[in-house]
């Protein structure tokens, strides 16, 4: 076939506006304009190309339009003005608003659910991940009549149970929707089975289990690299991986342990996704260690740390400080000056936290200690407590990691429990009627 008469398959520029609501006594600790960066990052993952951004202050909320009709009318020539095919609302909409703005602005608009709903459909890669977000997209979809991002959905495959490029839209019926959403809330539960069989597995070897977390962004994947010599997608990219990934990390002392890399979080994690997640983030749950990594050359990252400890909390994940530790990535972007007075608080903070760039490698050799430190336990045993042994019960819980407990008829109480092998020892020598038991 002659060029002159090829088929261009390129789907289209998609050319957006990006507007981030800047809500009075929201009560949030991150300045607008960072808020709307992030957006803007959102909108360049989904391969728009952002023509516009601003920040519209809102006084009052108005029920039919998010906006007031000023705004919405000022935006409408904008969006003419750039001839802007989407519309970005950095916040969460109504399907009566989005519709309502949809015929102001004649254009696609998509609310920050749907937007970050919309990058997880395109980068799950297995089918536990494309499970879980097509989860999180019915139940989202629920109360909309239509696909919210219909107009993308040609420039690429479909996954799981939906059709690919050109096939029909998700049937509106409820009835069927929720069938649909029975039918992968079931296969998950299967999915959920493995996964809680394959911990299983892990755990009859006696490997510690070391999981990454942090806001999307933080460096998670790079530091991956670094300490497992792996080669996961990394990219200066908001969500460059979703899918978890697990490799052997070896300690200091020769000691292998296993580290999983997990998806990113982000302010306002839809909570469509944090619920379709639970399988996956459980891997969080059941680690020795939590390695929260946080951007520290960032302006907004004490405000991106609270909120991975605010998914964290939702998703039932034990705060305990002997678990979690905290690291302090890209370093290597700080000023000298800065990275002094980083350095220091970092030693200063509690717990302390590890200072380190995963680009260099600076700081990695520390943080492997630091693991090695958290992670130095037996495997567990059974430890039983006659009646009235409250002292040595609370020794244990203070001292070590306990992982079951198991109360008698008589007062007794069986505890399985990791200590490190001096614990141990200073248990025996402080409480020698406790009768201990492989576990």
């Amino acid at each position: 076939m002659s060029s002159s008469k090829s088929v261009d398959r390129e789907a289209p520029v998609q050319g957006a506006v990006v507007i981030h609501p800047d809500r009075e006594g929201r009560g949030s600790a991150r300045h607008p304009e960072a808020r709307l960066e992030e957006a803007v990052g959102l909108a360049l993952a989904l391969d728009l190309e952002v023509r516009e951004a601003l920040v519209v202050s809102l006084r009052r909320l108005t029920p039919a339009t998010l906006f007031g009709k000023g705004k919405v009318e000022e935006v409408a020539a904008l969006v003419e003005a750039v001839e802007a095919d989407v519309v970005v609302v950095d916040d969460a909409l109504t399907p009566v608003q989005q519709r309502n703005l949809e015929k102001a602005w004649k254009a696609k608009v998509i609310d920050r659910t749907g937007l970050i709903l919309e990058i997880f459909a395109r980068r799950a890669r297995t089918r536990e991940g494309r499970l879980q977000v097509e989860l999180a997209r019915l139940t989202y979809e629920r109360s909309r009549l239509v696909r919210t991002w219909t107009h993308l959905e040609r420039q690429r495959g479909g996954f799981g149970v939906m059709g690919g490029p050109g096939e029909t839209q998700i049937e509106t019926d409820r009835r069927l929707l929720a069938e649909k959403i029975g039918k992968l809330k079931r296969e998950l539960v299967e999915v959920r089975r493995t996964r809680t069989l394959q911990r299983s597995a892990r755990r009859r070897v006696p490997y510690p289990t070391v999981a990454l977390v942090g806001y999307t962004n933080a460096g998670k994947s790079t530091l991956f690299n670094r300490l497992t010599q792996a080669e996961v997608l990394a990219q200066d990219m908001l969500f460059a991986t979703l899918d978890p990934t697990l490799r052997t990390l070896k300690l200091p002392d020769g000691r292998p342990a296993i580290l999983s890399d997990t998806v990113g979080f982000i302010s306002d994690l839809p909570h469509e996704l944090v619920e379709a997640f639970r399988a996956t983030l459980e891997e969080v749950r059941e680690a020795d260690v939590v390695l929260h990594v946080r951007d520290i050359a960032s302006e907004e990252s004490a405000a991106q740390a609270e909120d991975v400890r605010g998914v964290l909390r939702r998703l039932g994940v034990d705060m305990d400080e002997r678990r979690i530790l905290e690291v302090w990535n890209k370093a290597d972007l700080l000023p000298p000056e800065d990275r002094e007075a980083a350095a220091g608080d970092a030693r200063r903070a509690h717990p302390p936290a590890i200072l380190v760039s995963a680009v260099t490698g600076e700081g990695c050799d520390e943080l492997l200690k630091a693991v090695a430190g958290l992670v130095d336990e037996a495997p567990p045993v059974d430890i039983y407590a006659p009646a009235g042994e409250g002292a040595a019960i609370a020794w244990l819980y203070q001292h070590g990691r306990v992982l079951e407990r198991v109360g008698g008829k008589d007062g007794s109480v069986r505890l399985a429990v990791s200590l490190t092998p001096q614990a141990m020892g200073q248990f025996e020598q402080l409480f020698p009627q406790a009768e201990i038991r492989p576990h």
